[in-house]
């Protein structure tokens, strides 16, 4: 019977093959302990001498790492292994042989093992943060589906920027000016209008020279926009939803989560609703603890978001940012023209922050007016502005960077970990 690591527990006391990768291995005069990964999970298989063949058992003792195999044996639970089962061998059989396998179990340096990621995939660590990742992704796909959104897939290249062209990569589309995607949102608003609450997942790309452990040149973004939500509906959306794709995580990655030494209690903390304070409030909590220099007006850094979220052990929003640092489709305050209805959500423990929103602005003559302030050509968002000319509605969204929340709850420091295959500023390889 053939099966696969994840699916063991149905195969108690039974013998099963499974074909898997030798992760590692250690042998001890008369067992060799074999560490077998199949891409859904790591099992330990032992082979003891005296109940298999010498050729099996010299085969097992001689097999080198990332060998691939059929391994054949006995299933049974095993206590001490956070599995929680391991096989009893009694055949081997070698598919191919790996030789010299560069990624040792010894210590590699970062850039090393970045030359590697193809294979550094394979290790433990980064298959944990993968299927972490993959579980955020299956968790939102539930959560919008269930909650009655459509998903929507706008284009990757356009002919206009949602927040300007001075980080955007340019190309040539045929005779015209192209530029990949820094994000979906303008065309989700015309979704929206179309099908009412729509998201979108999908690439995105920043030409932003930044080596900080929280960027990326390419990322991967989830973009809901919702007709009918104003401000608060939308921070409701938000909460909820990183809310959901926490506890997902958790009941569904657990070993992964053990795997990475992560803590989970403060993940279990992470149910809404969020605190939220204002951007005048988090500047006069700055203050507070020593930032002298930050004045009003000026954006939130690094360290900034870091100090603030230190207040807090769930993530914050910070609400209602000065009009002049956010971009132009941004809804004003009723009783205050200098700020916006907007929000960052900054994620506990130093993650920064993972999920930029606002209302938009419906009203077409104000929107005309952002766009001259902000000196973009009309004619490039005629399209856009003819969503607020024929049937006009208040209307919210929000972007989720995928990565940084890949990062805060798998625990890893850097975000070239939560993604298979980053592209950094100095990095286009593998």
């Amino acid at each position: 019977m053939k099966t696969t690591i994840s699916q063991v527990s149905q195969y108690t006391g039974k013998e099963v093959t499974i074909g898997a990768w030798i992760a590692n291995k250690r042998s001890s005069g008369k067992i060799a302990f074999l560490q077998l990964r199949d891409g859904t999970g790591f099992m330990q298989g032992v082979v003891v001498k005296a109940e298999v063949s010498e050729e099996i058992f010299q085969k097992a003792k001689s097999v080198t790492q990332e060998t691939s195999v059929y391994v054949t044996g006995i299933i049974r639970e095993d206590e001490r292994s956070p599995f929680g089962f391991e096989m009893g061998v009694t055949n081997v059989e070698v598919i191919h042989e790996a030789v010299d396998y560069p990624i040792t179990p010894k210590e590699h340096g970062t850039e090393f093992l970045m030359d590697h990621r193809h294979l550094w995939l394979r290790s433990k660590r980064q298959h944990s943060v993968m299927k972490i990742r993959n579980e955020i992704i299956r968790a939102t796909y539930e959560f919008f589906n269930k909650e009655g959104f459509a998903k929507v897939d706008p284009p990757i290249l356009t002919g206009s920027a949602p927040e300007g062209t001075s980080e955007l990569f340019h190309t040539k589309y045929f005779d015209e000016d192209a530029y990949l995607s820094q994000s979906g949102q303008l065309y989700m608003e015309a979704a929206a209008m179309a099908l009412g609450k729509v998201f979108s997942f999908g690439p995105t790309f920043r030409a932003e020279k930044s080596k900080t452990r929280r960027h990326l040149i390419e990322f991967w973004m989830i973009e809901p926009e919702m007709a009918f939500y104003e401000f608060e509906d939308n921070l409701i959306v938000q909460e909820n939803y990183v809310s959901f794709i926490v506890q997902s995580v958790l009941e569904n990655c657990r070993l992964e989560l053990g795997v990475l030494g992560r803590d989970t209690e403060k993940l279990e903390k992470i149910k809404a609703p969020f605190p939220r304070i204002t951007y005048d409030e988090a500047l006069k909590m700055l203050h507070e603890k020593g930032f002298d220099d930050i004045k009003w007006g000026d954006d939130f850094g690094a360290p900034h978001e870091t100090a603030i979220a230190e207040s807090f052990d769930m993530p914050v929003f910070i609400t209602h940012y000065p009009t002049s640092l956010k971009p132009f489709y941004m809804q004003p305050a009723k009783d205050r023209e200098d700020v916006v209805l907007c929000a960052d959500l900054i994620a506990p423990e130093g993650y920064g922050e993972i999920i930029g929103g606002s209302e938009r602005i419906h009203d077409q003559e104000l929107l005309k007016q952002r766009l001259e302030e902000h000196g973009l050509e009309n004619e490039a968002y005629k399209w856009y502005l003819e969503l607020r000319k024929y049937g006009s509605v208040p209307h919210s969204g929000f972007g989720l960077g995928l990565e940084r929340t890949v990062a805060w709850i798998s625990g890893v420091e850097h975000v070239r970990e939560s993604i298979p295959f980053p592209r950094l500023l100095n990095r286009l390889y593998p």
